[in-house]
């Protein structure tokens, strides 16, 4: 079996590669040049907005599934980047759908938790998502054109990702807050915004094993602790042995030139837990996985 992985040098790429690579043949594909791969996994430097040459990679590898991790996620780039935004992560998903249609390919699609207004929290896969940023509308639109494709494909909402690189360096906010903490540096974590973090491991075991499942359709993965990000970088930093009283907070809201924020994307991830055999774990076992994760060699 054959996986193509998209955005390989990215945070949650990484951590699918280390479970994959034990029973899949690896694929990736990144704008950049990936280094430092295992013997096992193919790296493809290519544009994804680029459709002739998606195309013709598609034509040449003919992957069983494709995980779509590639994403212009940053919500205030995105903001203020409208056009481009919707270019990548509305266009490149279309360009990825259609090619996996055509080809009857499995694709899995990383979307997250900020498509919901965080209004009610607690949300299951049939509350219906409302943007509060571009960001989230871009992924709302990606989401329809997935399920629209075939009933095969798969939506996964991530909650908010914790934990440290598996791959490479990736965009981890552990990693930056312990490096600023080492330093004695502050840090500040909104008190406003609720999630549901999922530690980095269990999501790309999640996404390997719904790679080659046949479920279709939404299904959200997250963590079982419910907090809010204040509570959890002190949480954090205290099981690290770092000084909580360098976490401070702030209110996402209430800074100027920031995008909207959802107060409370919580999710529920029961139906995860029903469909897969990984499973979901509390902010403190997540932290003890990724902290003692390695990857095979």
């Amino acid at each position: 079996m054959r996986l193509l992985i998209t955005g390989l040098n990215g945070f949650v790429a990484g951590s699918i590669v280390a479970h994959a690579r034990k029973t899949w043949e690896v694929h990736g594909v990144d704008i950049s040049e990936a280094t430092g791969l295992p013997a096992n996994v193919h790296g493809h430097q290519l544009d994804l907005m680029d459709k002739e040459k998606v195309a013709a990679l598609f034509q040449q590898l003919r992957p069983n599934t494709v995980i779509h991790t590639a994403a212009m996620a940053n919500i205030d780039v995105c903001e203020n980047n409208k056009e481009l935004a919707w270019k990548v992560n509305v266009g490149i998903t279309e360009t990825i759908a259609e090619q996996c249609k055509t080809m009857g390919i499995k694709m899995v699609v990383c979307s997250t938790d900020t498509v919901f207004d965080g209004i009610k929290g607690h949300y299951s896969e049939t509350d219906a998502p409302f943007a509060v940023n571009h960001y989230a509308k871009t992924k709302i639109e990606a989401e329809r054109i997935v399920l629209a494709a075939s009933s095969k494909n798969i939506v996964a909402r991530l909650s908010l990702v914790m934990g440290m690189p598996v791959m490479g360096k990736g965009n981890s906010f552990l990693a930056e807050t312990i490096e600023k903490l080492k330093k004695g540096e502050p840090v500040k974590f909104p008190e406003n915004e609720i999630r549901t973090p999922i530690d980095v491991v269990t999501l790309g075991a999640a996404l390997t094993e719904l790679a080659g499942s046949d479920f279709g359709g939404i299904i959200h993965l997250s963590g079982n602790t419910r907090t809010n990000r204040y509570k959890m970088a002190v949480h954090l930093a205290e099981m690290l042995g770092y000084n909580t009283s360098l976490i401070e907070g702030t209110n996402s809201n209430a800074l100027a030139g920031r995008a909207p924020r959802p107060n409370d994307a919580s999710m529920e991830n029961g139906l995860a837990k029903s469909v897969l055999q990984t499973p979901m774990l509390t902010l403190d076992e997540g932290l003890h996985l990724t902290l003692n994760f390695k990857m095979e060699k």
